[in-house]
């Protein structure tokens, strides 16, 4: 009777077991990250707050003040998820959620140097990454040996991408070029050249004139190999300067459909980052004008120089003589910002409009991109690397592509509308 009574009880458990239902709350979670100063005054802790332990996690220090942390968990929620606010010498922090967990870019003030150590809590749940003071010597030969993680290799792509292409709505219907002339020739304008060198990191040798013709030779390629019908037509395609008003008539003279200037940022604050698309108009922010100036200053290497800065009559004129072009600027800056941001994940510092010299008294829709700080060490080497400029080149192609398929696509809609 007891052996009858114990199977029954274990087999009434077992029932209760597997009809019990499953508890999906057991994934991992983020909930927030927090900073706080060490209790001896020597550095931070920077507590990730995990609702589970993560699968791994690695921490990387390539630059003296660039601290890289990846939390490896696929499956990580980060619903509702907090960020940490910068604090005493972390002057920036920025987040990277991508398919393979979760990425940190912690910038350190100029001048302060920290060695680190990541290390889960005493329940082993949380992750602290702790930041202890240490010497400019010891942190340089940590970074000498330190490679960056690239927050691209956890994308969903390859970097050299499938160039792949998904149709918009079927109303997308866009302003029409030159009484609706096919879309197929493009005008590719490296900055700066030759005697010109743009913008400068001395202590890496890094040169904005190469970074932008490394960059525009490779949209060139893929536009050759994708898009074989266009024509792609370069405003220089070696080391030589050309003038500003040069290089409006080069992209006149081909009939271009769209003029794709690419150049390289700097500032003064050498932790500024990110990448910035420009189409012509009224500078309506201070960093747009700042912009605006250091790449109109080219003027003063021609002949007799001239006026670095456009009037706010004549770009006022400008636009409304401009209407349509101006509309086409605009659509294909976002293109490029969101392709920059969302496939690239870079940093989008937005769209934006100033008067650039290069884009004034163009026939034809023109942008003009920044594709990040030279002045920021981290940004010149990413950008000066061939991993970077594929990634870079990349991103520009596929906006140049999608607005090409969406505008013949409405072409071809007007068309059969108006044969009806």
């Amino acid at each position: 009777m007891e052996r009858i009574t114990l199977l029954t009880i274990l087999l009434f458990t077992g029932i209760l077991y597997l009809s019990a239902p499953v508890d999906l709350s057991a994934q991992t979670g983020l909930e927030r990250v927090s900073v706080t100063e060490r209790n001896d005054g020597q550095g931070y802790v920077i507590r990730y707050h995990l609702t589970s332990p993560a699968d791994s996690f690695k921490v990387v220090q390539p630059e003296p003040d660039l601290i890289q942390l990846m939390i490896y968990s696929p499956e990580l929620q980060t619903d509702g998820f907090m960020p940490a606010e910068k604090t005493g010498s972390i002057v920036n922090i920025e987040h990277y959620i991508n398919l393979s967990g979760f990425g940190t870019d912690i910038t350190l003030k100029e001048g302060s140097y920290f060695k680190t150590n990541v290390y889960p809590d005493q329940n082993g749940t949380h992750l602290l990454l702790s930041l202890e003071r240490s010497t400019a010597a010891e942190i340089e030969r940590i970074a000498d040996s330190s490679d960056f993680i690239y927050w691209h290799n956890y994308m969903d792509e390859d970097p050299d991408f499938a160039f792949d292409f998904v149709f918009g709505d079927e109303d997308d219907v866009f302003v029409q070029l030159r009484d609706g002339d096919e879309f197929n020739v493009i005008v590719l304008d490296p900055g700066h050249g030759g005697r010109d060198p743009g913008a400068i990191n001395r202590s890496l040798g890094i040169r904005e004139k190469d970074i932008a013709l490394a960059v525009a030779l490779k949209v060139g390629e893929y536009i050759n190999e994708h898009m074989p019908e266009v024509e792609v037509v370069y405003t220089r395609k070696d080391d030589r300067f050309v003038e500003l008003g040069e290089r409006g008539k080069i992209a006149s003279r081909a009939r271009g459909d769209l003029f794709v200037s690419i150049h390289g940022n700097s500032a003064r604050n050498t932790h500024a980052t990110g990448a910035e698309v420009y189409f012509m108009g009224l500078a309506r922010s201070a960093s747009a004008l700042e912009v605006m100036k250091r790449e109109n200053s080219v003027i003063d290497l021609e002949n007799g120089g001239g006026p670095t800065q456009l009037s706010e009559e004549e770009l006022l004129i400008y636009e409304l003589a401009n209407a349509g072009n101006l509309a086409v600027s605009e659509k294909v800056a976002g293109k490029i910002e969101n392709q920059f941001r969302e496939r690239a994940q870079r940093r989008s510092r937005g769209v934006k409009q100033a008067g650039f010299m290069v884009l004034w008294n163009l026939p034809m829709p023109a942008v003009l991109i920044e594709l990040g700080f030279i002045s920021n060490n981290t940004e010149a080497q990413y950008m000066a690397s061939e991993y970077g400029q594929t990634i870079l080149a990349s991103a520009i192609f596929r906006a140049i592509r999608d607005f090409k398929e969406e505008y013949d696509r409405s072409r071809r809609i007007n068309n059969r509308v108006s044969n009806e």
